[in-house]
C-alpha cells in the first residue's frame, strides 16, 4: 500500500456495526450463495452442449486488401451452459467466502469502514463474464473486441472500487471516480447498441433474435441499478445514509441480475 493509500486508510473513520447486525448479514450471503449455487448446478444439469463460437478476422493480404477477401476464423467454441454457471458460482464462492471462518472478521473490518474489496474483486469477474455473454449473444464473436469489452468492464468495477477507498462515508465525497465508471461503464453498451444497428439497417441485414433484445434491455436496466445504489449511498439519500443499507441491496440486485441473465439465456438457447 503506497503512503498516500495508507494515510487514507489510517483517516478513515469507523462506525459501529453491531454484532447482530452482522450475524444477519453472514446469514444473508450463506441465503444468497446457496440459490446462486442451485441454479448454477441447474444450468450445468439442464443445459446441452450448445456453443458459441469465438473468431478472429484476417485479411489474408496487405493493408487495405478488401475485407471481402478475406476470413473469419474460429478460435474456440464457448460452451454455453458452463459459461453461464460459471458467474453463478462466481458470486456463490464469494458469498460463502465472506460467511467463512477465514474471511469473515475482514468482511466485518470492511463494513465498519464503509467499503467492501471482496465485492468489487467479484464484480470485476463476474460481471464481466456477464457482459463478454451478452455480447457473444448479439453476434460480437471477435476475440480482439471481446478482450476490450472485459478490460473496460473491469476498469469500471475498478473505479467503483476506487470511488469506495477514496471517500469517507461521513464526509465529503469526491465524485469523480465515480463520473469515470459511468462512462467506462457505458462502452460495451455503446458497442453492442452499434453492433445490432449497423447490421439491421445494412442491406439485407438481420438483428439477432427477439429474446437477445431482452436480454440486453433487462441486464442495462440491472448494471445502471449498481451505479445508482452507490450514488444514492454517497448521496446518503434515505436509508441509504446507513451503509449496510446499500450493501444489502447489492447482493439483492447481484442475485436479480445474474438469475435474470442466466435463466433467460437458458429460456431460449439452453432447453432441449
Amino acid at each position: 500500500m503506497s503512503t498516500a493509500a495508507l494515510a487514507i486508510d489510517l483517516d478513515r473513520q469507523t462506525v459501529g456495526v453491531s454484532d447482530d447486525r452482522l450475524a444477519k448479514l453472514r446469514r444473508f450471503n450463506v441465503g444468497m450463495g446457496v440459490l446462486h449455487l442451485i441454479s448454477g448446478v441447474l444450468m450445468v444439469v439442464l443445459g446441452n452442449d450448445f456453443k458459441l463460437d469465438i473468431s478472429t478476422f484476417a485479411l489474408d493480404g496487405p493493408p487495405g486488401t478488401p475485407l471481402a477477401d478475406g476470413s473469419i476464423n474460429q478460435v474456440w467454441g464457448l460452451p454455453l451452459a458452463w459459461f453461464t454457471a460459471a458467474f453463478l458460482f462466481l458470486s456463490a464462492f464469494f458469498h460463502f467466502l465472506i460467511a467463512s471462518p477465514i474471511a469473515f472478521g475482514a468482511y466485518g473490518s470492511e463494513l465498519r469502514r464503509n467499503r467492501n474489496r471482496f465485492r468489487w474483486v467479484e464484480y470485476s469477474i463476474s460481471s464481466t463474464l456477464m457482459i463478454v455473454l451478452i455480447s457473444l449473444v448479439t453476434g460480437i464473436t471477435d476475440l480482439a473486441a471481446l478482450i476490450c469489452i472485459a478490460f473496460v468492464n473491469v476498469s469500471m468495477i475498478l473505479f467503483g472500487w476506487l470511488m469506495e477507498m477514496a471517500n469517507n462515508f461521513d464526509r465529503g465525497t469526491w465524485w469523480t471516480p465515480f463520473w469515470f465508471g459511468c462512462v467506462a461503464g457505458i462502452g460495451p453498451w455503446i458497442a453492442i447498441a452499434t453492433y445490432i444497428i449497423v447490421n439491421v439497417t445494412r442491406d439485407g441485414g438481420q438483428g439477432p433474435p427477439g429474446f437477445v433484445y431482452g436480454i440486453i434491455f433487462t441486464i442495462f436496466f440491472f448494471f445502471n441499478t449498481f451505479a445508482i445504489n452507490q450514488w444514492l449511498q454517497y448521496r446518503k439519500a434515505g436509508r441509504w445514509a446507513d451503509y449496510l443499507h446499500g450493501e444489502t441491496v447489492y447482493i439483492v440486485l447481484s442475485l436479480v441480475a445474474k438469475s435474470a441473465l442466466a435463466w433467460q439465456i437458458f429460456a431460449n438457447t439452453l432447453i432441449e
